[in-house]
């Protein structure tokens, strides 16, 4: 196989072609596991290969010596752990079962950074079928990605085509894409809003498969900085998996990521008290059904003392817990919502009151419908900002933007998708924090309490646009000069009935 380096595009368009050609009758968001693997499988080895080849020339051949340096790089895979020797063995029947055994290899040797992170099973009936179905796949999906050599591409190539599998697998999964990841164009805009700086500490709650947090960390070093720690926590254990092969794609093995239920059982603590964080990002599942209320009043950190969020929509508990993990006085949050977040009453407006009395909500920003899979609804953003609170940086700004930018899309037939210029334009008027006819307005606090703190954004910003007046005499000159026309047309008609033989 001939090294080469490939473009972005090509990459992307390689890796999909070779993920799509395998493709069974697997729902997306399993199959996706597996092409991702796959992905992460073949990206380690070919590294490890190539690393091989340097130190082979550099000991001239002496395998003991180029086994002892390849234990000190950044990850180390034996001869039996490798795509290669997996390949050599795709005819067996056994296939699958190769397949596992060679990924378990590569966790024990490499305990501290990959340890359990090869979550699928190859050999699964109940997954990918019975033998003969099975060994079928497996030996595709094995010739397709062993044509690519990734040994020569950069990192950020090589993570950002990952990002772009799981973009197109979440097409596919319907629903079930919110359960792994979010759009990238929304994404980007979360990252941008919550404005993280050198130095900041970065947490995603919910963090799906990793790609909100790494744009995040992106946004820092568009700074020229690489100083910012990413932490992460996600429930689902799949997820999880995919979350940590991404960090390790994109170069980030240093990312804190944790397995487990954040309302719960949040995982990231100091001192036996919740960690604090410069920046909380997140997309969450909308209005999460069994979010646990039933143990919210029990919490050890007494995160819900501003009210407890009804138990079948948890929208409220995921921004209550960044709040309460941002760190006072000066940590930022920008999160996804569904619309009823700004409005809804009962508990959930006490919970809105409570945030705007203490003076923490900065922006909220009306998306367009149908930029996500799991729902056609609109969504908004919440920005939320602690140096706004008593004692922080920003104490005396009262006022609540309001930006209505549900039109700001470019339609698709699955679904809408924001553009750069969308985002540029969203971001800029946040910034600028002005006035914007139809589009935006700067709230004092006494409007929104006139509003009893009801924060649906249509209330502060008037959408409405007048009808053109109807010119009657205008529109009369132009039915009279299309009758000439009309009669013409008739005639015609008429005549084409008579050459068919039939009566008008």
């Amino acid at each position: 196989m001939t090294a080469r380096t490939y473009t972005q595009e090509e990459l992307n368009n390689i890796l999909w072609n070779a993920a799509d050609s395998s493709r069974t009758s697997l729902d997306a968001g399993i199959y996706k596991d597996y092409v991702l693997t796959m992905l992460f499988f073949k990206y380690l080895s070919d590294l490890s290969k190539k690393q091989y080849e340097v130190y082979k020339d550099r000991f001239g051949g002496d395998t003991e010596r180029i086994a002892n340096k390849m234990k000190t790089e950044r990850f180390y895979l034996p001869e039996e752990a490798t795509f290669d020797y997996v390949y050599a063995k795709k005819d067996e029947d056994n296939i699958g079962e190769e397949i596992n055994k060679a990924l378990h290899r590569i966790e024990d040797i490499n305990k501290a950074k990959l340890e359990g992170v090869f979550s699928v099973d190859f050999n699964s009936e109940s997954t990918l079928g019975r033998l003969e179905q099975r060994n079928k796949m497996l030996r595709h999906l094995l010739d397709d990605f062993n044509s690519i050599d990734l040994a020569h591409i950069n990192e950020d190539v090589i993570g950002n085509s990952y990002m772009y599998l799981i973009d197109k697998f979440g097409a596919d999964a319907g629903k079930k894409a919110g359960e792994f990841f979010t759009i990238k164009s929304v994404a980007s805009l979360v990252a941008r809003l919550a404005q993280p700086k050198p130095g900041d500490r970065i947490c995603d709650p919910a963090v799906g498969s990793g790609g909100l947090l790494l744009l995040a960390g992106a946004e820092v070093e568009k700074q020229g900085s690489n100083n910012y720690a990413l932490y992460g926590q996600e429930s689902t254990g799949s997820t999880y998996q995919l979350a940590r092969m991404n960090m390790f794609l994109h170069g980030k093995d240093s990312a804190h990521l944790e397995w487990g239920d954040t309302l719960n059982n949040p995982l990231f603590v100091e001192n036996d008290r919740l960690m604090k964080f410069d920046i909380c990002v997140a997309n969450p599942p909308f209005s999460l059904k069994k979010w646990g209320a039933e143990n919210a009043e029990d919490d050890r950190y007494k995160r819900f003392w501003r009210g407890i969020p009804p138990k079948d929509k948890g929208d409220y508990a995921f921004v209550t817990h960044m709040v309460e993990t941002a760190k006072p006085k000066t940590g930022r949050i920008a999160v996804i919502v569904p619309h009823g977040v700004l409005f809804r009453g009962g508990v959930e407006g006490k919970i809105r009151e409570a945030f705007l009395r203490e003076n923490i909500i900065d922006a909220v920003i009306g998306l367009p419908a149908g930029l996500f899979q799991t729902t056609g609804i609109p969504v908004a953003i919440l920005v939320i900002d602690r140096s706004r609170e008593v004692g922080g940086a920003n104490h005396d700004k009262k006022d609540v933007l309001f930006i209505e930018a549900s039109k700001l899309f470019k339609p698709g037939k699955a679904r809408n998708t924001l553009e750069p210029e969308h985002i540029d334009t969203i971001f800029n008027t946040f910034k600028e924090r002005k006035d914007v006819d139809k589009f935006a307005h700067v709230a004092t606090f006494d409007e929104i309490q006139e509003n009893d703190f009801n924060l649906n954004i249509t209330r502060y910003v008037d959408t409405f646009v007048e009808e053109a007046e109807i010119d009657i005499q205008a529109t009369i000159k132009e039915l009279e000069a299309l009758k000439p026309e009309l009669a013409r047309l008739e005639a015609q008609m008429d005549d084409y009935l008579k050459q068919l033989g039939i009566k008008s």
